[in-house]
């Protein structure tokens, strides 16, 4: 008599159908609380007069006709589309240029590569404050400007100014993030490549053009997509050296400070924020699909 493949005394248990989505469930709750549910409450606030606490009522496109006559919203919109400007290059090619520093095994390398990455793991807050203080009338770099015979300089007080200091925190804290992405891509580039190119003569800047740029085309392609959507979201950097007014006259509000001063408050304007938090929304999409074709585009 065949004996059963079965081991005796096991028993084989039929998996139920649901049981993925049993693992798959408290992730899918997550989901939904935080990210479904107020994308779809953001959207159907949009449509409405909502108040902090007023239910509101459905007013279809009132609020985004009021947004094209808000003076506001094209201030708030120039300074996001200007930071998006100032901010994406550099951090497509300076954390590059530092992945290739720190890539070489050198003595106390290790200390520059934890160094680079330290204000990336700094609460923005303390980064914020810092940058406060260093660039104040009073601060370090007015007076070190001072030795030199030159400033002070209104980094904190000018409208342009201020937002150029912003941009620079936001390049500084995230050097290190985008250096650790080209960090992971330089290490999949075949030495072969630049050994065959400096076989051919080609030295270090036409072997870094030649060779590594377009092996990390993706990885520039998607530190672009990321830097870009994130900038063009910023707050915390402006809200800090701005404060809640955005600056002079306001001169300095982004979007989403827009939206956080017009939607909070015992009387803030949820469905105009919401409406604003839609056009933020779509703006992104648009951003990231644009640099999506432009890298397809540039394949073909």
């Amino acid at each position: 008599m065949a004996r059963s493949a079965v081991p005796s005394g096991s028993r084989v248990r039929r998996q139920l159908p649901a049981s993925p989505w049993l693992f798959a469930a408290p992730g899918l709750v997550v989901i939904a609380a935080f990210i479904l549910w107020p994308f779809v409450s953001t959207v159907v606030n949009s449509f409405t007069d909502r108040r902090t606490l007023i239910p509101g009522h459905f007013v279809g496109l009132a609020n985004f006709r009021e947004l094209l006559h808000d003076d506001m919203f094209w201030i708030a919109l120039r300074n996001s589309a200007l930071y998006v400007v100032g901010v994406v290059p550099a951090l497509v090619v300076l954390p590059l240029l530092l992945a290739l520093l720190v890539e070489k095994n050198l003595p106390g390398i290790a200390f520059f590569r934890s160094a680079f990455y330290t204000p990336v793991v700094a609460s923005i807050v303390v980064v914020g404050l810092i940058w406060v203080w260093l660039l104040d009338q009073r601060g370090l770099v007015n007076s070190l400007l001072g030795m030199l015979g030159a400033g002070p300089f209104g980094f904190l007080s000018d409208q342009w100014l201020l937002l150029v200091s912003a941009m620079t925190v936001t390049v500084w804290k995230g050097l290190g993030y985008y250096m650790i992405i080209y960090l992971a891509a330089l290490a999949n580039v075949p030495r072969e490549l630049h050994e065959a190119a400096a076989v051919d003569g080609a030295g270090p800047v036409r072997r870094f053009l030649t060779v590594t740029v377009p092996a990390l085309r993706s990885t520039m392609v998607l530190v672009a997509a990321l830097a870009s959507v994130a900038a063009f979201k910023v707050f915390s950097e402006v809200y800090l050296m701005a404060g809640p007014s955005g600056g002079p006259a306001g001169e300095d509000t982004t979007l989403i400070m827009l939206v956080q001063r017009t939607g909070t408050g015992l009387s803030g304007r949820v469905g105009y924020a919401s409406a604003i938090s839609l056009v933020v929304f779509v703006i992104t999409v648009v951003l990231m699909l644009l640099v999506l074709r432009a890298d397809r585009k540039d394949e073909s």
